[in-house]
């Protein structure tokens, strides 16, 4: 499955930004604004809105298998990243719902 690291290193200027902004959505320090990431976590929530996509993906005829489908969901999550750098201050998702989930 593709990786935040795999997609920084496809070297595409926009994809890049759009990796970094994700990381610093995930700052190990929440309490400083300019905290490094915490890459582990940006990763982890990263797989997880993969999951979440290839969950919701139904087969397409022109899918090759599991390798299609994961393939066209990786495509996807890369867009999805893309978009997320376009919405001013937007927030992960993946947090979003476990701050929700909270007692």
């Amino acid at each position: 499955m593709i990786t935040l690291h795999d997609l920084y290193e496809e070297g595409n200027d926009r994809l890049t930004e759009a990796v970094q902004a994700f990381g610093a959505r995930h700052p190990l320090r929440p309490d400083q604004p300019d905290a490094e990431p915490d890459w582990a976590q940006a990763e982890k929530h990263f797989t997880r809105l993969i999951e979440v996509l290839m969950g919701e993906a139904a087969p397409s005829p022109l899918d090759s298998g599991w390798t299609g489908l994961v393939r066209r969901t990786e495509n996807e999550a890369r867009q999805l990243l893309l978009t997320f750098n376009t919405v001013p201050g937007y927030r992960c998702p993946i947090c979003v719902k476990q701050r929700r989930s909270l007692p």
